[in-house]
Formats: C-alpha cells, sequence, structure tokens
C-alpha cells in the first residue's frame, strides 16, 4: 500500500468514530509497517493525530493488526 493512499484511507475512517473505524484504521497501519516500516508508521500516525482520536502511538507494533 502506498503511503498516500493509507492517508487517504485513515482520513475516510477518521469521519467516524466507532469501534468499526478503530479496527479499520489499525489495519492500515499495520499494512504500511510491512511495506515501509515502523518511520513511516510514526509519522501516519502523528500525520494524522491517531493517537488522540484511536489511542495509536508511534512506535506501536501494529504488525499483527488485521490477521
Amino acid at each position: 500500500m502506498k503511503l498516500d493512499r493509507a492517508r487517504e484511507l485513515a482520513r475516510v475512517q477518521l469521519q467516524f468514530t466507532s469501534g468499526y473505524n478503530r479496527n479499520a484504521v489499525r489495519m492500515i497501519p499495520a499494512k504500511v509497517q510491512k511495506l515501509h516500516g515502523q518511520g513511516a508508521v510514526d509519522q501516519l500516525i502523528r500525520e494524522l493525530d491517531l493517537q488522540q482520536k484511536f489511542g495509536l502511538a508511534p512506535g506501536s507494533d501494529l504488525s499483527r493488526a488485521g490477521r
């Protein structure tokens, strides 16, 4: 998954606040982590404020999300 596509998908999920959307948002950085590494995930979390909105902290290992 390209980083621009990950941002786009995450922004769509940020429009909603249910637990389902939180799970969907967790799967996006998991895919990014596999392809681009932890640095890209941390950047995405900070850029979209995913810690405040969904509790995803920079440095979190999300590699098991979406399995």
